[in-house]
């Protein structure tokens, strides 16, 4: 996962703009509606989604598995603490956040790791705090393509393996994490015109 991503960054560098994920934009509101001051985002990137919520006087702390994307980040002023590793090797540290934003991560893991990227985001947030994460649906068009490794698990291409999300699998891995609301979300590609926008389910956990 770690070369996959830094050759990523590497060769295409801020490969989505700078312009934040419309799910960061309508977490933000929440947050900010919800007195959230004090956030990680896990899989941080080069801070896209991140600033929307900086310039909004949240506190943001990072994980990022991709030198070069803390590097990006860096070099755009985002002078926050990012912890460099994989997100299956939380917890970084022992703080408890108000909130926790995951875009577009989970569905990249297997059932073992997002069992336990789960569970490693509710034990560093506060009681009543929120998690917000967005997966992949099976709606996608990428949903079925290429070789299959488990039920709605897809290497989709050499190396990039996705897990699909529905109603269901929502329920199963994330209905012992507290009170639970789905919402769907389509993210249109804001620096690529003619691209089809992809369909997630945004995942709203209280703890």
């Amino acid at each position: 996962m770690t070369e996959i991503w830094e050759s990523s960054f590497v060769q295409n560098q801020m490969m989505w703009g700078f312009e934040p994920a419309d799910a960061a934009i309508v977490t933000k509101d929440f947050f900010l509606a919800e007195k959230v001051k004090d956030i990680l985002i896990p899989g941080i990137g080069y801070g896209r989604n991140a600033k929307v919520f900086i310039d909004n006087g949240i506190h943001v702390t990072g994980i990022e598995i991709s030198q070069t994307a803390i590097d990006l980040a860096r070099r755009e002023g985002l002078a926050i603490d990012i912890y460099h590793g994989s997100v299956t090797e939380m917890p970084f540290d022992n703080k408890l956040y108000d909130g926790i934003f995951s875009y577009a991560l989970i569905h990249l893991l297997n059932k073992q790791e997002r069992a336990k990227f789960i569970q490693d985001c509710c034990n560093q947030l506060k009681p009543g705090g929120y998690m917000i994460f967005t997966a992949i649906s099976k709606d996608a068009p990428m949903f079925g393509k290429g070789i299959q490794l488990d039920k709605d698990y897809f290497e989709i291409m050499d190396g990039m393996k996705m897990f699909f999300y529905d109603a269901d699998s929502i329920q199963q891995e994330f209905g012992h994490v507290g009170r639970l609301e789905l919402s769907e979300i389509v993210e249109p590609h804001k620096n690529m015109e003619g691209k089809p926008p992809f369909p997630f389910i945004m995942i709203k956990c209280q703890k």
